[in-house]
């Protein structure tokens, strides 16, 4: 699904735009320019992931970044560059959403359970835990 995502992003040719950054460029449009503090919460992402998220943003020209209220933070705005394709990006990010509405009604429970499902397993016992369980089995991992 990740790379089919890519590929439509690909089409809309904007050179340095990931499909990681749509997310964040949507909610800068949708609120205006925030801080780094308030992008992160908006999106449910740590400070230190959305402050090199938003350097890489930076770098391929889709968001410049100021001075905010005080010396520690900084305030976060779309360029002209994202502006002129942030409609397109929204109006991808719904198509997503709704196919991935139709892929659900043609299975028999809803992708959103699975995550939720993995989550709590995972929550159990992490996934490093079990790869090193079955490494410390494997004689050539020794």
């Amino acid at each position: 699904m990740d790379a089919d995502i890519a590929r439509i992003y690909a089409e809309v040719p904007v050179e340095g735009l990931k499909p990681s950054f749509v997310m964040e460029l949507i909610r800068l449009h949708a609120h205006g320019p925030m801080t780094i503090t308030e992008l992160a919460e908006s999106v449910q992402r740590t400070h230190s992931a959305i402050s090199q998220k938003v350097a890489a943003m930076r770098a391929a020209g889709l968001v410049r970044t100021t001075a905010g209220a005080d010396a520690r933070s900084k305030k976060v705005t779309l360029t002209a560059k994202a502006s002129r394709v942030v409609d397109r990006l929204a109006a991808e990010w719904q198509a997503t959403e709704a196919a991935i509405a139709e892929i659900e009604a043609e299975i028999p429970y809803p992708l959103s359970r699975v995550v939720t499902d993995i989550e709590e397993v995972l929550r159990r016992k992490s996934f490093h835990d079990r790869i090193a369980e079955k490494l410390a089995e494997d004689v050539a991992w020794e």
